[in-house]
């Protein structure tokens, strides 16, 4: 299953990228959320291979993510290692200069094991993740 979640914002994909290019940065747009790079990337610190462990308030356990594409302005890719009740749990992120702003596509995929209910919790979180990173694009 997938869920897409988009948004246009007014700047430019370089502007966009380096928001979500910084891991650790989630920490000042996710609610709480505390984030860091545990290992670093192959080629660039916050690039492929790179994981991150992002922790939210309250009980719920840490995320553990891992950098799956890098493509500086243009796409980010990752999957979760642990951390999520979804099997397989993958994320991209995908830049596309629009107009004068940058278009912004979040997908998120998993495998489906209970019929609508994940697929609905699934594009929560995706709508969910990109309402903040515009937030924080658009203070940037």
């Amino acid at each position: 299953m997938r869920a897409t979640s988009t948004a246009v914002v007014p700047s430019s994909p370089d502007q966009v990228w380096a928001v979500l290019a910084d891991h650790e940065g989630m920490s000042s747009w996710g609610p709480g959320m505390k984030a860091e790079v545990t290992t670093p990337g192959t080629a660039e610190r916050n690039g492929v291979g790179a994981v991150r462990r992002i922790s939210a308030p309250g009980p719920a356990p840490a995320i553990v993510e891992e950098i799956t594409r890098f493509e500086p302005g243009h796409a980010l890719g990752y999957k979760a290692l642990g951390g999520v009740p979804f099997k397989n749990y993958r994320g991209e992120v995908l830049l596309t200069p629009e107009g004068d702003g940058t278009r912004i596509d979040w997908t998120l995929s998993a495998d489906q094991r209970v019929p609508y209910a994940e697929k609905a919790a699934l594009k929560g979180v995706a709508s969910g993740l990109l309402a903040a990173f515009v937030r924080a694009v658009k203070k940037s």
